[in-house]
């Protein structure tokens, strides 16, 4: 059997600096993708940097922004009633990962670290406007998720950096957002295509604020910016919803594959737009009344 190095460092410091010492080891947080690729796919893996002895990634704050480390459970943060009254679209992804094991020890940092097209809690994230906070020996960098993927398995991490936490504002009084996802089985498979939107309506009812995201459907998640300026500024209505769902299918770029075909990913972007733009709507006049 192969000799896999194993390091558990106790404070973010020591991470980087067993990191910087040890530039083969891979981070190691739930292990729900990393180590099925060791067994399954025979990943070669040298050594391991275990992060669930550092605090500063478990760190979750809810008191205005929203902060939660990359190393939290997904279980753990779809517990807390904040998250799922006030980030939706989030929740909504998260909670449909795998299954309820898997969900006790995957992390959203996990998820969006491993960079995959289809990963469930990336759209709704990018609508939330969230920020990853990612840290090396020289200090911490904040960047728009926007600017996180490259491609699938790509990020802008560089060499010795870490995703420590995710930051989302608070969303403004009159706001919503959600999360749809299709998929051949109700759990534990891959998301054909996700996509998520969040509003914010003003005293009139009019969108100010429009966000709508799609996954799955590119080499990396994606905003469909053209449906959202359609949408901004407009009071919502079932006709205008539908021409923005349109819009989002043009401006995705799906494949074919052996999962769905290009024209079907297409035609599913079109109407799970349409319906997600309802949900997140619907929420907006939740959170109004309540």
């Amino acid at each position: 059997m192969k000799r896999i190095d194993y390091y558990a460092p106790g404070t973010l410091s020591e991470a980087l600096e067993l990191w910087a010492l040890h530039p083969q080891a891979l981070p190691l947080a739930g292990g729900t993708d990393l180590l099925v690729q060791m067994k399954e796919r025979n990943r070669p893996v040298e050594a391991l940097l275990s992060l669930k002895g550092v605090p500063e990634v478990h760190v979750f704050e809810a008191n205005g922004t929203l902060v939660f480390g990359a190393a939290l459970t997904i279980s753990q943060i779809t517990s807390h009633k904040s998250v799922c009254q006030h980030y939706g679209a989030l929740a909504d992804g998260a909670m449909v990962i795998g299954s309820v094991q898997i969900r006790n020890m995957a992390t959203v940092g996990g998820n969006i670290c491993n960079a995959s097209p289809s990963a469930d809690t990336a759209p709704g994230l990018l609508v939330l406007g969230a920020q990853a906070v990612l840290a090396s020996q020289s200090g911490q960098r904040i960047i728009s998720l926007d600017e996180f993927f490259l491609g699938p398995g790509k990020t802008v991490l560089k060499p010795g950096e870490l995703l420590k936490e995710i930051r989302i504002p608070r969303p403004a009084g009159r706001s919503g957002s959600a999360y749809l996802r299709h998929t051949p089985r109700v759990s534990m498979d891959l998301a054909f295509v996700g996509v998520a939107a969040a509003l914010t309506l003003d005293p009139a009812g009019r969108m100010v604020s429009v966000r709508i995201a799609l996954g799955a459907v590119a080499p990396t998640p994606i905003r469909a910016i053209q449906a959202e300026a359609l949408l901004t500024n407009k009071l919502p209505d079932a006709a205008l919803f539908d021409e923005a769902s349109q819009i989002a299918a043009r401006e995705s770029k799906p494949i074919d594959d052996l999962r769905a075909s290009s024209d079907y990913r297409r035609h599913l972007v079109s109407v799970m737009t349409r319906r997600v733009l309802s949900m997140a709507l619907a929420r907006t006049e939740e959170m109004y009344a309540s």
